[in-house]
This record gives C-alpha cells, sequence and structure tokens, in this order.
C-alpha cells in the first residue's frame, strides 16, 4: 500500500513538473514573440527573424510564430515556398486561422497560383471572428481586378471599406476599377477618397502626382500600370 501511494505521488510530482516546464516555455515564447514584433515594427528584420525562432525553439506550436516567420520569409526574404510552409504549418495547427489563410492566398498570388489564392482569401473570410477581414477583402478585390472581374472587385472593395471606412488601399482599388469600367468620374472621387486617407499625402493631390510619378521611375509589371492609370485619372 505504501509503495502505490508513493507512485501516486511521484506520477502527481512529475506531472506538476511537466506542467510547470510547458507554462515556462510559452511563458519564454510569448516574450521572444514580442521581443521580434518589436523588431519587426522597427525594421529590424534579421533580428526580429532571430526572435521568432527563439519563440519556436521554446513553443513549436505556437501559430502566431509561424505566421510571423512565414511573413518575414514572403515580405522580406522573398522565399515564397518557405513562406508557404509556415502558413501551411500554422493552419494546421488552427483551422480557422484567418490571418494565416489571407497571408497564404498572399503567397500563392504572388506565385501566380489564382485558384488557390481566391481559395484562400475566402476561407479566410468565413470566419465570422476573423478581426481584420478588411484585409482579406482588399486581396480579394485586387485578384478579381487582375481578371478583369471588375464588378467582383468592387463589391469586395466596398465590403472592406464598410468594415473599416479609414481603409485607404480599397480607394485605390475602386478608382482603378471604375477607371477600367469608363466611370471616369467615379474613378476620380474614388482616388481623392484615398489621397484624403493616405498618410504619405494627407489630402495633398500635388505630392501624391509628384510621388508616383517618382514610384514610376522604378516600378515595374502591374506596379507600373497602376501607377500610370493613377495619373490618369488624377488628370480629370
Amino acid at each position: 500500500m505504501r509503495g502505490y501511494l508513493l507512485i501516486l505521488l511521484l506520477t502527481a510530482f512529475l506531472s506538476s513538473c511537466a506542467t510547470s516546464k510547458t507554462g515556462e516555455n510559452i511563458q519564454r515564447a510569448s516574450a521572444h514573440y514580442k521581443l521580434g514584433i518589436s523588431y519587426y515594427n522597427n525594421n529590424k528584420i534579421q533580428a526580429a527573424y532571430v526572435e521568432f525562432q527563439k519563440a519556436l525553439e521554446f513553443n513549436p506550436n505556437d501559430k502566431e510564430v509561424l505566421n510571423a516567420i512565414g511573413v518575414i520569409y514572403l515580405l522580406n526574404f522573398e522565399d515564397i515556398p518557405k513562406a508557404i510552409e509556415f502558413f501551411e504549418r500554422a493552419i494546421g495547427i488552427d483551422a480557422n486561422f484567418s490571418d494565416a489563410h489571407n497571408n497564404l492566398g498572399y503567397a500563392y498570388e504572388k506565385t501566380g497560383m489564382v485558384k488557390d489564392a481566391i481559395k484562400s482569401y475566402k476561407t479566410a473570410l468565413a470566419n465570422p471572428l476573423y478581426q481584420t477581414a478588411e484585409k482579406a477583402l482588399n486581396n480579394l478585390g485586387r485578384i478579381y481586378y487582375r481578371l478583369g472581374r471588375y464588378d467582383d472587385a468592387i463589391d469586395a472593395y466596398r465590403e472592406a471599406i464598410k468594415r473599416v471606412p479609414e481603409f485607404v488601399l480599397p480607394y485605390y482599388g475602386l478608382a482603378l476599377c471604375y477607371n477600367a469600367k469608363g466611370k471616369y468620374g467615379d474613378a476620380s472621387i474614388a482616388i481623392g477618397r484615398a489621397i484624403e486617407l493616405d498618410p504619405l499625402y494627407k489630402g495633398n493631390r500635388d505630392r501624391a502626382i509628384e510621388d508616383l510619378k517618382n514610384r514610376k521611375l522604378s516600378a515595374e509589371g502591374d506596379e507600373a500600370k497602376d501607377i500610370s492609370d493613377y495619373l490618369e485619372i488624377l488628370k480629370y
């Protein structure tokens, strides 16, 4: 009986130690993650990456950390396959993780996997608890615009604005869509609103035109075409 009681006590002690260790690791992971976010926001990309990796060592199943590493691979290291790998790992932990679905959609979009991108954006939006749905809606609007599905793009952009009226990107998107449809007055109104909301311009139309002309000098592909269209719209 005494031996049995000792086993029970030992089991309880070991379980308590394991729980304590797990809790400690989660706290350490959280601390490294927060530090990584701080570094990233201050454009210290490598330092942020190191902190996120440390966080992952302490808690390999932290979906936020996996998503953050994916973002660095996508936006900073330009390693899209690696980005996709980390976004998929985050989704594997939480299938309703809309931020990761949205980011995965953007990664697919960057590689020309349009159908997969649309599916990922829609999966992100299917979650009613998604707090930044305007981002996926704007992304969906952009991809519809690229496909020439202007009415679908307009619907997505308008929905994004309904969610966050001060979100500037959908207004730029609307300007492009209206311009493509020959609705030049609506395009002018949309880009005017964008310039009002854009912190770079704060309503200064001349500053916007000058900046766009400068950006056009180094722009390529879709970006160059968009900038040319913005400048044309600003003549209306």
